[in-house]
């Protein structure tokens, strides 16, 4: 009797220390049905597609890029990828009505949760693209107001540090997103 009790403890103990040294999933929004791939190629047409508009913009003035969701995917999963401890994994980015709809993976500890950080564009008084966040939920709650700074910064920094090179001498006319793409036209100063 004594051996059953003994062992029952023992069975319970260790799965209760097994259940500690695995991840948790707390919850969080659910990715939008259809993911996007990422691969170091879409990356590569990005910075093929920038070199085209700046030949274009020297030519005539007016400098026009879109990118498409599996673009800006992979430049973000490649950013994300060179950082010893990511705030993120597994990104998905949408661009969708207007907004820039970021999803992903936070680790905090023992627990894991869907993160779902929804951004607007727009252009700052010299012309130059500036992302903002609207709102951010981290598993099931919404993220602190101080961390949504923190978030807009390196998504900002991410996005203007590639387009860097195209954005030197350009004037931002318009950022525009929809159906998957965002398109910014601009004018080479």
């Amino acid at each position: 009797m004594k051996n059953n009790r003994f062992f029952i403890t023992l069975s319970i103990l260790t799965v209760a220390l097994a259940s500690l040294a695995c991840t948790m999933f707390v919850g969080g929004p659910a990715y939008p049905e259809t993911p996007i791939a990422i691969s170091t190629e879409a990356a590569g047409s990005l910075d093929q597609q920038l070199e085209a508009a700046q030949t274009a913009a020297a030519q005539n003035g007016t400098l026009t890029l879109t990118i498409n969701e599996t673009q800006i995917t992979s430049l973000l999963a490649a950013k994300l990828d060179s950082q010893s401890d990511p705030f993120i994994r597994e990104p998905q980015v949408y661009l969708r009505d207007g907004e820039i709809q970021v999803y992903g993976k936070v680790t905090q500890g023992n627990l894991q949760a869907n993160v779902r950080i929804v951004l607007s564009a727009a252009i700052d008084a010299d012309g130059k693209p500036k992302l903002t966040v609207a709102s951010a939920n981290f598993g099931p709650l919404p993220a602190p107001s101080g961390l949504n700074d923190t978030i807009s910064a390196f998504i900002e920094e991410a996005f203007t540090g590639s387009l860097g090179p195209a954005a030197v001498g350009l004037r931002v006319d318009s950022i525009t997103i929809a159906d998957g793409t965002m398109t910014l036209t601009g004018q080479v100063k």
